[in-house]
């Protein structure tokens, strides 16, 4: 076995184990409070979940995005909220991964693989749909700072991350040519946070709204040059979608796996669930359609580690696919319960809850076959 496969399986492993031993455990309350799991993070944090696509230089993993699929799909086959700490923080901290300079990684990075602190990505806004052209929040240069005005929407991680991905305006005008990237830290004057949004699932996630009153940042903070926050931004959105994909996969998985455990335990008109052919055709369309979108997601993650050229295609297709396989799995595993499958007590209802925002974040689904389109037609 190839020592990268070797790693891989070790991450896999790793994330099983406390996948089983300190999320399961925790899932329904996590999902009953709402309340961020900070036991949770912590416990992530020690096995380098936090950390994984940094580099080793500064105490990270080094992993590869193969590596980072696993181990959030395996914590997402018992709690899709837990799960979503590693991605969010997997998007907060990759545009400086790609963007930011020696000495900004050197910082950053080492704060995040000492302290386990927080990382969140800022991009989208209330006003429309994620693109470059609708984008209105503006960083005005001053000086040796930048002067950032204007509300971002939806950000996992608001008011709880340490450090923020920031994208605005620098040049009006210029569309993606006239967008920047600034890491924005906590306690930075004039950020403020939004009342925490109340949400359908995902329970123990926080999504807050960013402020930025005449927010002052530091020159050194921007990532890359003027210019480049489109190019970091649509990067991250397209290597992250496998993961994203991968999360929706293991929500797909975990309902899947215990439909199956249900329906070989409960018995009705004097045989098990499971004997019934109606309910073996639905299984055997759940484990077909997981398995063709776990296939979608790990060859994407795959093109994406052998850093071939036109990964964007295959990485929207792997998330907008996964995602929609993990809506209509979950929902035929609630199906299965039967009404023991729409009470709280059993874990399908929270995992067809948590499954319907996949199709949403990062870019709708519907969004998302437009850009696939648009791959298409442009060659």
């Amino acid at each position: 076995m190839k020592q990268a496969e070797r790693e891989r399986q070790m991450f896999r492993a790793a994330a099983q184990k406390t996948a089983q031993r300190v999320v399961q455990p925790r899932a329904a309350d996590i999902d009953g409070t709402g309340e961020f799991p900070w036991d949770v993070a912590e416990a992530f944090g020690k096995q380098g979940f936090l950390s994984i696509l940094l580099p080793e230089a500064h105490g990270g993993a080094d992993g590869d995005m193969t590596s980072f699929c696993h181990v959030i799909e395996e914590i997402a086959k018992v709690s899709g909220a837990s799960s979503l700490i590693i991605l969010a923080q997997g998007m907060g901290t990759y545009p400086i991964s790609i963007g930011g300079s020696p000495a900004q990684q050197e910082r950053y990075f080492t704060e995040v693989c000492e302290k386990n602190v927080l990382a969140a990505f800022a991009w989208s806004e209330s006003n429309g749909p994620a693109d470059a052209e609708t984008l209105r929040m503006v960083a005005e240069k001053k000086g040796g700072e930048y002067v950032l005005r204007g509300r971002k929407s939806f950000v996992t991680h608001g008011s709880i991350a340490k450090l923020y991905s920031v994208f605005a305006v620098t040049a009006l005008g210029l569309g993606e040519k006239g967008i920047s990237a600034f890491v924005v830290e906590e306690g930075t004057q004039g950020l403020r946070f939004g009342e925490r949004t109340g949400t359908m699932g995902m329970k123990g996630s926080v999504v807050t709204d960013l402020i930025f009153d005449n927010c002052r940042v530091p020159q050194e903070n921007r990532l890359g040059e003027e210019g480049e926050g489109w190019r970091l931004a649509s990067t991250t959105f397209n290597r992250l979608s496998p993961p994203a994909g991968a999360l929706a996969v293991g929500i797909a998985q975990g309902a899947m796996d215990y439909a199956i455990q249900y329906g070989n335990e409960r018995v009705q008109f004097g045989s098990p669930v499971t004997s019934f052919q109606a309910i073996r055709f639905m299984i055997a369309d759940m484990a077909t359609l997981v398995e063709a979108a776990r296939a979608l997601v790990y060859t994407a993650a795959a093109e994406i580690d052998a850093d071939r050229e036109g990964t964007a295609r295959l990485s929207i297709m792997a998330k907008s696919y996964a995602s929609d396989v993990a809506m209509k799995v979950t929902t035929d595993a609630v199906q299965i319960l039967g009404g023991y499958g729409y009470m709280k007590d059993y874990p399908v209802e929270r995992m067809m809850r948590d499954a319907k925002v996949t199709q949403i974040y990062g870019g709708a689904n519907q969004v998302q076959r437009l850009a696939i389109l648009q791959t298409l037609l442009n060659g």
